[in-house]
């Protein structure tokens, strides 16, 4: 059944002027006129409009919504896709944002330790915050990732300095073992990568043999890891990671 453009406007929630101004620049022509020359409008105009609104809404000028919709190559299925995975990186990038604001009211509520930079300036080179988001969309949901958060929220700049030092000086006892051929399996690498998981269960979160065999993958799974870890000495990441497993297995995780 054809609607009209009062119907439409009101069905979609935009104005009437701003159909006639969607009409008028060829975006969204009604297939329709009644005979008295009113604009009608049938299920693939409302379908088009559809996808003006979801184009608007992710930002896109209406010369470029009329520039894709216009393209004799444009595929509905697959411009749907796009439009999800852009509200979806959204929803992430808006999640993290209530996150921060929620850590800032509990800031003021509490006494603020220490600012961000402050909180993050004794990492160097390599900036947690990078990746917040990321590790919020993926383990935001568990609960070593609520526990770690709720940890490191009461960290002062002297915790992290004291955090930075301990891990780093477990990063160089592991490097010096690799430097000197030792391999993985070998008991006193074994030693340090339960020193490492122990360290990671002290400051974060409770840290199982078997967590800490996943956070072994990621360090070669992710070259932003690799990258990092691999500045104390090449190949460390992977060393780190087969340390891991065999102390893992060790421990029958």
């Amino acid at each position: 059944m054809s609607l009209t453009v009062s119907q439409v406007a009101r069905l979609a929630g935009v104005s009437v002027r701003a159909l006639h101004h969607y009409d008028e620049i060829g975006l969204l022509r009604p297939s329709g006129r009644s005979e008295a020359g009113y604009r009608l409008y049938e299920q693939r105009d409302l379908q088009q409009l559809q996808q003006v609104l979801f184009f608007k809404e992710l930002g896109f000028a209406l010369e470029e919504i009329t520039r894709i919709m216009g393209d004799p190559a444009f595929d509905l299925r697959a411009a749907l896709r796009m439009q999800r995975q852009l509200l979806t990186e959204r929803a992430t990038r808006v999640h993290a944002l209530i996150g921060a604001v929620d850590a800032a009211l509990e800031s003021l509520e509490k006494g603020t330790v220490m600012t961000k930079e402050e909180m993050f300036e004794v990492f160097g080179d390599f900036d947690p915050s990078k990746y917040e988001d990321e590790v919020r969309e993926r383990w935001g949901n568990t609960e070593a990732y609520k526990e770690s958060a709720r940890r490191t929220s009461k960290y002062a700049k002297k915790d992290w300095e004291r955090i930075k030092a301990e891990g780093e000086q477990i990063s160089r006892d592991l490097a010096a073992q690799l430097a000197a051929g030792k391999a993985p399996t070998d008991p006193r690498v074994m030693e340090l990568a339960e020193q490492h998981r122990g360290y990671i269960s002290r400051w974060f979160y409770p840290c199982s043999p078997e967590m800490h065999r996943g956070l072994g993958e990621l360090y070669v799974n992710d070259s932003r890891f690799t990258e990092n870890i691999d500045k104390e000495r090449p190949g460390l990441a992977q060393f780190m990671r087969d340390a891991f497993r065999a102390n893992s297995e060790r421990a029958g995780g």
